[in-house]
């Protein structure tokens, strides 16, 4: 049975006599091309060099990270990858199942070490030749087609609740504007840091699930953490925790700070353009709550 079925099918491999499971990942077809998860184990194995957990990539006989597979009564071809596995529990079961504050926050200030370590390496590093990964700019976040879906049309939104969003839309381009792309702002990003991709040992805290990574905003990145924890009862302390622990390794101006809030607004458009791109999920109860918390964010008028 897979481990994790969402985009890709996970699996978790267990071969006697290894020192370690393994991951073994089928990735979505068209999603990202073999240069681009090529790619994506360059950077890991960049990352790692600087101290963090992340997987670590197997070769396969041919010399590469992957290989195309054809998969059984689905009529389709899958990437087929393979890493290291982390012990560990996802942090989104940590958090529903802890309410240790002070833990909490530790594991949220440990985590923003992590995160400005990540930004760090990667406005110091230069990619080798060849290196290909997507950009998360403006345009592929709040275009005319956004890279997760135009969250906008959505069928579960209201005709006022999809013309306020793109009146929000419209604000939050503008900000993006005059925020700017700037190597101290935007570089290489996971794009993606939600407690599930985080695996929490009791101690450390290891990272996966690279599938999303790209070029793109640092504020983004923790705004993909934060809105997973937005119904906390504690959030304001999670956030306050995170932003020390990522201060105490990577400088916020104040201006990065107050973006916060846009960002957590984008990332919260693009989860209901995520779920406009899957309709199989269409009675989630997930949803429901983040787009109510988007157009609330976004400051939409009910009455």
């Amino acid at each position: 049975m897979p481990a994790a079925y969402s985009e890709n099918v996970t699996f978790r491999v267990s071969v006697r006599d290894a020192p370690t499971d393994y991951v073994l990942r089928l990735h979505r077809p068209g999603y990202s091309s073999l240069q681009e998860l090529e790619s994506e184990r360059i950077w890991t194995r960049a990352l790692k060099e600087t101290g963090v957990a992340v997987p670590d990539s197997l070769k396969t006989q041919q010399g590469g990270h992957y290989a195309l597979v054809d998969i059984p009564g689905a009529g389709e071809q899958r990437y087929a990858g393979m890493t290291t596995w982390h012990e560990g529990t996802p942090l989104s079961d940590y958090l529903q199942s802890h309410s240790d504050g002070a833990e909490r926050e530790r594991i949220f200030r440990r985590f923003g070490e992590i995160a400005a370590t990540f930004h760090n390496q990667s406005t110091r590093w230069t990619p080798p030749t060849g290196f290909s990964r997507r950009r998360l700019g403006a345009g592929e976040l709040l275009g005319e087609a956004p890279f997760w879906g135009r969250f906008w049309e959505h069928p579960a939104l209201t005709v006022a609740q999809q013309e306020w969003l793109l009146h929000a839309r419209d604000e939050a381009r503008t900000a993006l504007g005059a925020y700017g792309e700037k190597p101290g702002n935007f570089s290489l990003i996971h794009a993606d840091f939600t407690p599930d991709n985080i695996i929490y040992d009791g101690e450390h805290l290891a990272i996966i699930d690279f599938d999303d990574a790209g070029y793109g905003w640092h504020v983004y990145d923790i705004a993909s953490v934060l809105i997973e924890c937005r119904d906390a009862r504690d959030i304001e302390a999670l956030q306050a925790a995170l932003l020390e622990g990522y201060l105490a390794r990577r400088p916020l101006a104040q201006r990065d700070i107050d973006m916060l809030p846009t960002f957590l607004l984008i990332r919260g458009m693009a989860i209901i353009g995520w779920y406009l791109q899957r309709p199989e999920h269409a009675h989630d109860s997930e949803f429901e709550k983040v787009k109510d918390w988007v157009l609330e964010a976004s400051g939409f008028n009910r009455s």
